[in-house]
């Protein structure tokens, strides 16, 4: 394959017979005769991370469980991040150790006292970089995190960077054995369970712009609880039909396989170098797979602080100026019969061997088998959980009874302001009463209708003596 291009897209079928060429003229990562110097046991994190990263193979840059290999890619770790655009921010630097360092406690304060909204957000993103993704140093962001924060404003992508000190960390903590890992814990995980769990249909939303993956991927529910022995059970017994190879969410036509005159990728990262085979996981982007080229790449690590680095970092920048490309083949059988052969004859590097014949499926081995304390612990929270409901519905009754008892004060208040109106009222009825007894008494109006037809006779007899005295007058 000729030099003279930059960018070009290779047909699949041309660069799969380039590579198994390029493989039988140089070999593989690792020569037969190879003797291991990891250590059988890696303490890196708890449970599901610590199984992990005793499968990572750093002869091939990747994760490898028994016939199935893995590594985080730039195009899947590109849709991830979702990169977005920020700027320089400058800041108080300290000496620690053998790295110059921004206290965190610096970022946080200008973060509360600087006025600009937008300087608030460039120093909280560079914090999250130099914490999360780059934590070299426990609540410090090491200087050379700034240097890559100020190129990012020329739309420099992260995603080699992170990439590279992710593998960089792996092959350190397999190599001595122990040891902090120097790379965004979250991420990785996220993308090992964007593999490991089945997905029945994608979302419409992955091809919205605002769509954020990682938020989904926060948001869905994780089995907690399973042991590091249970994930490491798992990792040994893997098959082919166990893994989702091509995430959901990823949707590129076109792999990036080879930089510069390498026969793979090279990463820069922040404090190092090294190197991947996208030509070794095709899988993951439904493609067929078939040998890839790998020679030398064991061989391409080093750190910015070895002899000569200058001049090695320096040819793989420059390799990032001729990229090549391969298209994506979905046909036939996801393998060939001559990677297979491969795969089998292929050197690792103290990987973890297949373990004893284990009729238990996965959803088996996830099912958590609860302790003596832990079951202790689930009766209580059981036992707690139903007082709390108890609690609930006796709080619940007693506001109904207060409001009763409201209700039931302002009927009686009601009805006492009613009864002193009807016994005013009485009072009332009572006074006019004897108001009334009292006015017919003084007007005669107290006499019986014998009387008054007696008082009227004598009064017709005055008229008439009255009236005879007038005609006598």
């Amino acid at each position: 394959m000729g030099n003279g291009f930059l960018d070009r897209v290779e047909d699949n079928a041309a660069v799969r017979t380039w590579s198994e060429k390029i493989q039988r003229e140089k070999g593989d990562s690792l020569a037969v005769g190879y003797v291991s110097e990891l250590w059988g046991f890696t303490r890196v994190d708890k449970r599901l991370f610590r199984a992990l990263a005793q499968f990572w193979n750093p002869a091939y840059n990747c994760f490898t469980f028994g016939k199935v290999d893995l590594v985080p890619t730039i195009e899947e770790y590109t849709a991830l991040l979702r990169c977005s655009k920020v700027q320089w921010v400058t800041a108080r630097i300290k000496q620690k150790r053998d790295s110059r360092c921004i206290p965190w406690k610096s970022l946080r304060d200008l973060i509360l006292a600087h006025p600009d909204t937008r300087k608030k957000v460039d120093i909280f993103a560079l914090s999250i970089y130099g914490l999360i993704v780059f934590p070299k140093i426990l609540g410090h962001i090491d200087e050379a995190v700034t240097d890559l924060f100020n190129r990012l404003d020329k739309r420099v992508t992260p995603v080699p960077v992170i990439l590279a000190e992710t593998f960089r960390s792996l092959n350190a903590c397999r190599r001595t054995g122990e040891g902090r890992f120097i790379g965004c814990a979250q991420l990785l995980l996220a993308w090992f369970h964007s593999h490991f769990w089945k997905v029945d249909k994608v979302s419409y939303r992955v091809f919205s712009e605002s769509y954020s993956l990682l938020k989904e991927i926060v948001a869905a529910s994780r089995r907690d609880g399973i042991t590091k022995e249970k994930w490491m059970a798992i990792f040994q017994n893997l098959q082919e039909e166990n893994i989702e190879w091509r995430a959901s969410w990823l949707l590129p036509d076109e792999i990036l396989y080879q930089c510069g005159d390498f026969d793979w990728v090279s990463l820069l990262g922040i404090w190092g170098t090294v190197g991947y085979a996208p030509l070794l996981v095709l899988r993951q982007y439904r493609s067929r797979q078939f040998v890839p080229a790998t020679q030398r790449l064991a061989e391409c690590e080093f750190s910015y602080k070895n002899d000569g680095y200058k001049r090695k970092a320096r040819e793989m920048a420059n390799a990032w100026n001729q990229t090549r490309q391969i298209k994506r083949l979905d046909v036939g059988p996801m393998t060939t019969s001559k990677y297979s052969e491969w795969c089998v004859r292929r050197i690792n590097d103290n990987i973890p061997g297949p373990g004893p014949e284990n009729s238990q499926s996965i959803e088996e081995h996830l099912r958590v088998v609860p302790s003596e304390l832990e079951i202790i612990k689930q009766d209580f929270e059981r036992m707690n959980a139903e007082l709390e409901k108890k609690i609930e519905q006796m709080e619940e009754e007693k506001v109904n009874l207060k409001m009763d008892i409201d209700v039931q004060k302002l009927e009686t208040e009601g009805l006492r302001k009613g009864k002193r109106k009807v016994e005013k009222d009485l009072n009332r009825l009572k006074t006019d009463y004897k108001r009334l007894r009292l006015s017919v008494k003084t007007a005669g109006l107290g006499k019986t209708s014998e009387q008054w037809r007696q008082e009227v006779q004598e009064e017709k007899a005055k008229a008439g003596r009255w009236e005879g005295r007038f005609q006598e007058a």
